[in-house]
């Protein structure tokens, strides 16, 4: 009886074993096909965007305008259709290919910093925010690979 006892329990923690394996590598093989999220915080962006500026635009511009030139600069990514509606855990599917000039950017929010009455005593803060921005992007795991100079043309 002893005997019986003990293999129906050696065969249940085999069975447990199998089944915690069979789920953990599901998940995990679930896990490995979706890109990770990366969370955005304006306020953590604000403050490393500032931080990272050089003193000459550190002393030109205060966290409200860099947050003004953060949202725009968030805009301007929705409007080229680079930050989605919405956060779903799901696989990327990027069909074309986009590349983003600074130039472009960096005149959008020119034009942007005009609307938000941020006033840019020069064009090279806005230049310096979107190198920090593009920085934080990039800690947290938002950009993708840079495109090779043969693309741009």
């Amino acid at each position: 009886m002893d005997g019986v006892i003990i293999l129906f329990v050696v065969l249940a923690a085999v069975l447990v074993f199998a089944i915690a394996a069979g789920a953990i590598g599901r998940e995990a093989h679930r896990l490995d096909a979706i890109a990770p999220r990366a969370v955005y915080q304006l306020d953590e962006a604000v403050d490393f965007v500032a931080d990272r500026l050089p003193s000459d635009s550190q002393a030109r511009l205060t966290p409200a305008e860099v947050e003004a030139l953060l949202v725009a600069h968030l805009r301007w990514l929705h409007e080229q259709g680079l930050q989605p509606d919405q956060a779903v855990d799901a696989r990327q599917s990027i069909d074309d290919e986009l590349v983003v000039s600074e130039d472009a950017l960096v005149a959008y929010l020119l034009a942007a910093a005009d609307e938000a009455e941020v006033e840019l005593l020069d064009d090279v803060d806005a230049v310096n925010v979107v190198d920090a921005h593009l920085d934080y992007f990039e800690a947290i795991g938002a950009v993708g690979p840079q495109a090779p100079l043969d693309d741009l043309l």
